[in-house]
């Protein structure tokens, strides 16, 4: 809310006064009349001074704070602790970084109490600075040292403005969890890969966990991208009226979504590496990038003015000049899901209301309202701006004034191996790792997202690049992945404290609540609630759990990767000593319908297998069999609570998820109990909203699930969009069910080599395939025949709706021929067949012995080739029962061959000549034919 006028405003009357009585009368006044965000400038300013200066005093502070219910209990503990113990510079630090969290009262507190404070010669040295600067100082600490460099021309100002932004990101730094070499620092250009970005957002609503639902969006996507389907944007397109959805004269507003690490602050970095290096955006003067993680911070009121400064003071002179012409400005705001205030577009106050508009640069009020402003172009009409997100809170943007929506998918293709490439410097070790991923169905999918890759490299590099090379030991879940991710970090870094079992149980209880309360950057206050002491952080082992930014407006940490934090959250369940009731913990957050806990869950069972447990009990001691056993009792009970229950796609997501458990815990016994009797597994559906979309990871874990299964019998993936990568995750598992579903998936003739792989396995049991829609051609029978003719167990087999053509069903023809095919029923309707294949078609009808079902409908067959056909049914040897014609161009030229077959076949009891055109004539003959007491049809359509 806007909370008054322009900067050098009167203070406000509802300052707190300093007794008169105080012996600094004229630093009391001072204070008092300063307002909020003129004590949080002072505070910022004297900040590194401060640290030191209150060194020696720190207990009187904290108790001052305590005292007043600002500090807890235990935060006055852990401050004053650390001075006894000697870490005074660690103390005064932490004291100063939780005030600034604690907002305006707090700093307004901690500075009365520094003017009673005559004992500390540093700080009374700094209070006397402050009164001699007069009465307005802060132009002085706007401007500090650097006003006498900063140049009068604007030209030369927006270069060294450019220089800045080059020197902030033209590197990378890059975590290696190595002793010797902890972070590795490249050039940009020289890392950066390039993001396939579309110029358009999928879905926003978001049922489950983000990283899963993307997840499974994201090989259907990235296919209709490969297909031209999708128009790839460039980062300096952003920009480019011909990608706007929402023409506006006033300015351009363009929103970026992506997941957690897909590579949006990247992009943000290379944006604006770019533009100070004169390669993109070259109309616009001046960049002004801002970090919502950053922007937290700054928890008083504030006008555009002075939140520029905070970043780029060396502007001061010139911003405005730059108010004049907004159009020349672009503004930059990454992580809209990392803001702590709400931006609400859709609350009509917003525009009704006066005081929650932001209409003047030097107007204060929230940050919140400023960005609001800006985006909806209320606020320095015509200037550009850039906002990015995580899918979860792209919803906050659905009414916003945004030009051009985007969405980054990650890598695609080869991007892909050449992240691994330019990742590890031994190229025959990239190519190692990059092998090992592309064959594990499981890792390659997770590749799209550059954070993956990363965790990857990470974890996977050392099983290449050691000696013994113990590749046969290489994780293949997700959850062996993060054990290993862990296991490099204490084995590099273990001995560096005294029990990395309590640590990491701290942390852990710590990401725990984050998940809980949907929460990823944590403060100091947050790290002494769970015990954890910020000086324990100088240690190579917290670095790599936690990454700390101390940047000037705070000190914040966050985990590498929200995966991460949920391992760690799952990892301290086996780490407490009294877990409590963990079976009642799993299922009050399996009722969480927002799919928060999914990853979480997944991960505490498949620590519950030794596998993953093993290689960190080698650190931290053995897990607690109790939560183990209770771990397993809960999958146990949900995998059969479940099954059978798949009528909603609620239902079939459930037990897929349950699967999911199954494959982490890699508990064979446990699947086997459970799943035994399992006869029928159902995904799809008729109704493609009623199937459930599975990608190549969930494929992968039904293929593990059903290789447990002795009893299964049906398999319905109808509608499940799988497409052929999936169909190979599939395919070890396939020739164990009896009736495959496949229909309507777009599998393309790729994915008939799996299929005809299982229908050539010794023990194939498939009896039924269904393989309507799913994108054949000609191309892909010649796999088919080789399996069909040493198959023994396919009686059914229906290619509905394919392209097959003339040429392919030639070439099945030739395996119908052969002795050994055992196909009863025969689909082969929309093929856009015509009469040239039937003569090849009628060879195989007379000489096969099980064919006695037959569907040519909706082909172009006409007179001349049902003429053919009819031959072939007068043939004694042909055992054709049932035959479909509708639709196959006929007329009543062929009825006089199809009366004279009537009357000599004696198999054909069903016969459907619909929606042809017979006329009178024709269905006169017919109907005579059927009086024929030789004639066995039954049925006619």
């Amino acid at each position: 809310m806007a909370e008054g006028s322009n900067r050098g405003e009167d203070p406000t009357s509802s300052t707190r006064m300093i007794m008169v009585s105080d012996p600094n009368t004229a630093i009391s006044e001072f204070l008092t009349k300063c307002d909020d965000y003129q004590l949080f400038q002072l505070t910022k300013f004297y900040r590194d001074r401060l640290e030191q200066a209150i060194e020696e005093g720190v207990e009187g502070v904290s108790f001052v704070l305590t005292h007043e219910k600002h500090f807890s209990g235990q935060e006055y503990h852990i401050v004053t602790e650390l001075a006894e113990k000697g870490n005074r510079a660690d103390s005064s630090k932490l004291l100063i970084n939780l005030v600034m969290e604690k907002g305006s009262r707090a700093r307004r507190v901690m500075w009365e109490s520094f003017v009673k404070m005559h004992r500390l010669p540093k700080l009374v040295k700094i209070l006397k600075e402050i009164q001699e600067l007069g009465p307005d100082p802060f132009d002085y600490m706007n401007i500090g040292r650097g006003l006498s460099e900063i140049p009068s021309h604007l030209k030369d100002v927006q270069q060294k403005h450019k220089e800045t932004l080059r020197v902030q990101t033209e590197t990378l730094r890059v975590n290696t969890i190595l002793i010797k070499e902890k972070v590795k620092i490249f050039q940009l250009v020289t890392l950066y890969t390039e993001l396939t970005i579309i110029s358009t957002v999928r879905d926003r609503t978001l049922v489950e966990h983000e990283l899963l639902a993307r997840g499974r969006d994201h090989e259907e996507w990235r296919e209709k991208h490969l297909r031209r389907e999708l128009e790839k944007i460039r980062t300096d397109q952003l920009f480019q009226s011909s990608f706007s959805q929402r023409k506006s004269k006033s300015g351009s507003s363009a929103a970026v979504s992506g997941v957690a690490g897909i590579g949006k602050t990247t992009m943000v970095q290379k944006i604006v590496y770019d533009w100070a290096t004169g390669k993109i955006y070259p109309h616009f003067q001046f960049v002004f990038s801002f970090k919502f993680r950053e922007l937290n911070a700054v928890n008083c009121s504030i006008n555009l003015w002075n939140l520029i400064l905070i970043f780029y003071p060396y502007l001061r002179n010139i911003l405005g000049e730059l108010w004049k012409n907004p159009e020349r400005l672009l503004f930059i705001f990454d992580g809209l899901d990392e803001f702590k205030d709400s931006i609400d577009f859709t609350e009509n106050r917003r525009n009704t209301e006066p005081q929650y508009m932001c209409t003047d640069p030097e107007w204060r009020c929230k940050v919140s309202d400023i960005v609001y402003s800006l985006i909806q172009h209320k606020l320095l009409p015509g200037c550009s701006v850039l906002v990015t997100s995580r899918p979860t809170a792209l919803h906050l943007l659905e009414k916003a004034e945004i030009s051009v929506w985007a969405e980054i998918l990650g890598f695609v293709g080869d991007e892909r191996k050449e992240y691994f490439n330019k990742f590890f410097e031994d190229q025959v070790v990239a190519a190692a790792v990059f092998k090992h991923v592309d064959e594990n169905e499981l890792l390659y999918t997770m590749c799209y997202n550059p954070s993956y890759c990363w965790i990857l490299g990470l974890s996977l590099g050392p099983f290449f690049t050691q000696r013994d090379r113990k590749q046969k030991r290489v994780p293949k879940t997700i959850t062996q992945l993060y054990s290993y991710y862990i296991y490099n970090i204490l084995k590099n870094h273990g001995r560096e404290i005294e029990s990395p079992r309590d640590v990491l149980l701290k942390i852990g209880e710590m990401a725990f609540t984050g998940v809980s309360e949907k929460k990823i950057v944590f403060r100091n206050g947050d790290l002494i609630k769970y015990n954890l002491q910020p000086s324990q952080f100088l240690s190579g082992f917290m670095m790599e759990l936690l990454e700390r930014d101390d940047s000037a407006q705070g000190l914040v940490y966050t985990f590498p990767h929200l995966t991460i934090q949920e391992f760690v959250a799952a990892l301290a369940q086996f780490l407490t000593p009294d877990p409590g009731d963990i079976r009642k913990l799993l299922s009050e957050a399996h009722s969480k319908e927002d799919g928060r806990f999914e990853i979480f869950l997944r991960f505490v069972v498949g620590l519950s297998s030794s596998q993953s447990a093993r290689p960190l009990e080698e650190f931290l001691g053995p897990f607690l069999h109790r939560t183990i056993c209770g771990v397993i009792d809960w999958v146990k009970e949900k995998v059969e609570g479940q099954i059978g229950k798949t009528e909603s796609q609620t239902g079939k997501r459930n037990l897929l998820n349950t699967f999911h458990y199954l494959f982490e815990s890699q508990n064979q016994t446990l699947a086997r109990v459970t799943l035994g009797s399992l006869e029928t597994l159902t995904f799809g559906h008729l109704n493609s909203g009623e199937a459930l979309r599975l990608t190549p990871i969930d494929c992968a874990v039904l293929s593990h699930v059903i290789g447990l299964c002795d009893a299964i019998k049906h398999l319905d993936l109808w509608n499940c969009s799988i497409q052929c990568e999936g169909l190979q995750r599939l395919g070890p598992a396939l020739h164990k069910c009896q009736v495959l579903r496949l229909g309507y998936n777009n599998l393309g003739d790729s994915g008939m080599k799996p299929l005809s792989a299982a229908l050539r396995n010794p023990y194939c049991k498939i009896q039924k395939m269904r393989l309507n829609n799913v994108g054949l051609t000609d191309s892909c029978t010649e796999d088919l025949v080789s399996a069909l003719s040493t198959n023994r167990s396919l009686t059914v087999l229906n290619l509905s709706n394919n392209k097959l053509r003339d040429s392919g069903v030639k070439r099945l023809s030739a395996a119908l021929r052969n002795p050994n095919c055992k196909i009863q029923e025969l689909w082969l309707d929309f093929n856009g067949l015509t009469a040239s294949c039937i003569e090849d078609l009628v060879s195989a009808l007379c000489t096969n012995r099980s064919l006695t079902d037959l569907n040519l409908g909706n082909n172009k067959l006409g007179d001349s080739g049902v003429k053919l056909l009819f031959a072939a049914l007068r043939n004694p040897d042909c055992k054709i029962q049932e035959l479909r014609l509708d639709r196959a161009d006929l007329t009543d030229s062929c009825t006089e061959d199809l009366v004279s077959t009537l009357s000599t076949n004696r198999s054909l009891t069903g016969l459907n000549l619909g929606n042809n055109k017979l006329g009178d004539s024709g269905v006169k003959l017919l109907s005579a034919a059927l009086r024929n007491p030789d004639c066995k049809i039954q049925k006619l359509r």
